[in-house]
């Protein structure tokens, strides 16, 4: 069997630029004639939970399945940039162990930008409307940092701030930072 894939997994708050980045990474990599496949739990959960509640038990398993893909891929020679909030720091740390090549990119970024972001966006990539809107009206109690906690990373291996750097710089910061472990 050959080498295995690496698993890069891009969190940060609902509207930080999760989605862009992880993108312009898969862009930028293939540029370096390094193919992805972009996870993303907003696209792969309208399969899993067709009609979400965002409950805890949801999560786990969204967050399990998340994890049980990644990894098939990775052990097949698939490189995967997990495009997912991962809103609990174990869904993210249970991925340490899962695969031999796993980073951890936190995109940081203040909430009042990812609320005026989340407002303004057209294309959601997947992701829900009108989020943060609507739990601040009361009508959905689970939004990860606002209802539900949002656990920051203790050791991301790279961390972006998307208010301060375009989605290109971040993802070439986080292809700078980690050279060695992009290298096929």
């Amino acid at each position: 069997m050959g080498r295995q894939g690496w698993v890069v997994w891009i969190t940060g708050l609902p509207g930080s630029g999760k989605s862009v980045i992880s993108r312009a990474l898969q862009r930028k990599m293939l540029e370096r004639g390094v193919a992805s496949q972009i996870l993303s739990s907003d696209e792969l959960r309208r399969f899993v939970t067709p009609n979400p509640t965002y409950s805890q038990n949801e999560r786990d398993v969204l967050y399990s399945t998340l994890r049980f893909v990644a990894s098939l891929l990775a052990r097949n020679g698939v490189n995967v940039i997990i495009d997912a909030t991962g809103n609990l720091r174990r869904y993210r740390d249970e991925y340490r162990g899962a695969v031999e090549r796993f980073a951890e990119v936190y995109v940081k970024c203040p909430q009042e930008i990812c609320v005026e972001r989340e407002k303004t966006r057209i294309d959601t990539l997947h992701a829900p409307r009108g989020i943060y809107e609507k739990a601040s009206e009361g009508k959905a109690s689970t939004v990860p940092g606002v209802g539900s906690p949002y656990e920051e990373p203790v050791r991301p291996e790279v961390v972006v701030e998307s208010d301060k750097l375009a989605p290109d710089e971040c993802a070439e910061t986080i292809i700078r930072e980690m050279q060695e472990f992009f290298r096929s």
